[in-house]
């Protein structure tokens, strides 16, 4: 799944290729994508004459603010977006299309059929589902050690769930919550209210870290990710616990293992990550 980094990097990517261009019509080829309004043909003729002015990310959506509207949009696991000649030919995971009249198409494809799109008047979007629910993005000034401090000793989940949690923090997901929990040196199934406030600190400052070296980098390709123009990211390369099980450790040379936790398969430093007096 597209996390922060990868949706930050396909924003500015379309950015370069849609702002101040005028969408002519709109093609759905897999209603369910269509979440607001629940009618294909009004989410089109909302659509339709509309110019884009700008993209902005809340977490793992992206904000495609048009003239009057904003396009409100998730991913999910395999969502990616293209922007390409209207004459090229498309491929049978191409769920949405957005003809512009440059000539150009922005293509919405998506191999499991699992993103969605909300469309609303401008001003509302902040106030509703989906985003009405999320909490603050890392790179927003409300994300700060008091904030994610009351957060998790708020709860006695296991750190790396309550990390998850979109509506403590957006953006975060399987990849960076790894990393940031072995940069931070805490095991993903701490309770999260047994942290002490240097632990959170860690946290606070390697979540900041970790995301904006990935933005840099264009985020990290696992199987099929890539950025708007077809471009891989490349942070995968500097992973420290993510995908290096049954490699040595960056720090301490000791065997990447990974385990499940909160459901999710998670990897870790046995050394560098130490769990004392309870089980996975």
């Amino acid at each position: 799944m597209p996390e922060l980094p990868e949706v930050e990097t396909i924003k500015r990517t379309l950015e370069r290729f849609i702002v101040n261009k005028t969408i002519e019509d709109v093609a759905v080829f897999w209603g369910k994508i269509i979440q607001r309004p629940d009618d294909v043909e009004h989410f089109r003729q909302i659509l339709i004459g509309e110019t884009f002015q700008k993209v902005e990310r809340k977490g793992k959506f992206l904000l495609f603010y048009l003239t009057n509207h904003v396009l409100v949009s998730h991913l999910r696991m395999e969502g990616k977006y293209q922007v390409v000649p209207g004459e090229q030919e498309k491929n049978k995971h191409t769920h949405v299309v957005f003809r512009l009249t440059s000539g150009e198409e922005l293509r919405y494809e998506d191999v499991r059929k699992f993103g969605t799109m909300h469309v609303f008047p401008i001003g509302q979007e902040q106030n509703e589902k989906p985003l009405r629910q999320l909490g603050p993005d890392p790179f927003e000034a409300a994300y700060r050690f008091e904030y994610v401090q009351e957060r998790l000793q708020k709860t006695t989940r296991w750190v790396k769930a309550a990390l998850l949690d979109q509506t403590i923090i957006a953006g975060l997901g399987n990849i960076y919550v790894d990393e940031v929990l072995f940069l931070s040196k805490v095991h993903p199934a701490r309770r999260a209210h047994t942290l002490t406030d240097e632990e959170i600190k860690r946290i606070v400052f390697y979540t900041k870290e970790v995301l904006q070296r990935a933005v840099e980098q264009g985020g990290t390709t696992i199987r099929s990710y890539v950025n708007g123009a077809g471009e891989m990211g490349m942070f995968q390369q500097d992973l420290y616990a993510y995908g290096q099980e049954n490699t040595p450790c960056k720090l301490c040379g000791t065997e990447i293992i990974k385990l499940k936790v909160a459901g999710r398969g998670t990897h870790i430093c046995p050394q560098c990550q130490v769990l004392e007096g309870e089980k996975v």
